[in-house]
């Protein structure tokens, strides 16, 4: 016959408290467990990812170093070497004046023009390369000169404008932006047959808002090329900490955005 279960011992109601107590220690062990273990992850992770861009950016400083030396050795090449031999050939279409018919002065004069406008060209053109006088200028001044050169060279109608109270920005940062727009500009000379540039610099309280657009053909952005002009521009907006765009479409120009925060290297 069966009997009911009577009530239970103190016994085992201790035990059992016993029991409860024991799951919810190993409970809560475990969950501080898997907490700091989360948690060293975390930060395991985030100092992987601030060393890895820590890298990046060292390894964009040094490949800029790098671009900047080689473009101010081209400019002391330019400037010093065949900025002399045009000017040794001027001298000597000088001396070719003197002893040649007049029927051939007329041919002289414009080869002496062409030479001439040569030279001006290639210290212009040296000047713009070389990031001391780039640094000495600033970046305004470099930019109206390089904008000046194209309109010059009758390559199109370029114009800049400046928006807002000019706010100095580090000897760096003037460099690095001014590259990043030479190098959209020459690609807008290059492939771009565009009639019209325009850029625009607009100083606002906390941010330099930049953007540079052309009229010309465009192109389609989806398509990626082995072109290393892009991905210059990108990493040299990323040490900058700015946003950094290009919108273009097929027979509608190229625009390219920049947003660079004061102060940020």
């Amino acid at each position: 016959m069966l009997t009911e279960k009577g009530p239970l011992l103190p016994q085992e109601k201790l035990l059992i408290v016993y029991f409860i107590a024991v799951l919810l220690f190993f409970a809560v062990f475990a969950i501080v467990v898997v907490v700091a273990f989360q948690r060293r992850k975390n930060k395991f992770l985030k100092e992987r990812y601030e060393a890895e861009k820590r890298y990046q950016r060292e390894l964009a400083n040094s490949q800029i170093e790098i671009q900047e030396q080689t473009l101010k050795n081209i400019a002391w090449e330019l400037h010093d070497n065949v900025g002399q031999l045009l000017s040794v050939a001027n001298i000597q279409l000088n001396v070719l004046m003197n002893s040649a018919p007049d029927t051939y002065h007329a041919q002289i004069k414009e080869t002496k023009g062409v030479v001439q406008e040569t030279v001006q060209e290639i210290r212009s053109l040296s000047k713009v390369l070389n990031n001391d006088v780039v640094l000495k200028n600033g970046l305004l001044k470099s930019l109206q000169v390089e904008l000046d050169r194209f309109n010059r060279l009758d390559y199109l109608n370029a114009s800049l404008k400046i928006s807002g109270d000019i706010v100095p920005l580090s000897s760096a940062s003037e460099i690095i932006v001014f590259r990043i727009l030479q190098e959209f500009l020459s690609n807008v000379i290059k492939h771009a047959k565009a009639s019209k540039l325009f850029v625009h610099l607009d100083y606002k309280e906390k941010t330099l808002e930049i953007t540079a657009e052309d009229d010309g053909v465009g192109f389609d952005t989806s398509y990626k090329t082995d072109s290393s002009g892009m991905e210059t521009m990108h990493s040299r907006a990323a040490l900058l900490n700015a946003e950094f765009s290009i919108i273009s479409e097929i027979g509608k120009g190229t625009r390219l955005s920049i947003k660079y925060p004061y102060k940020s290297i």
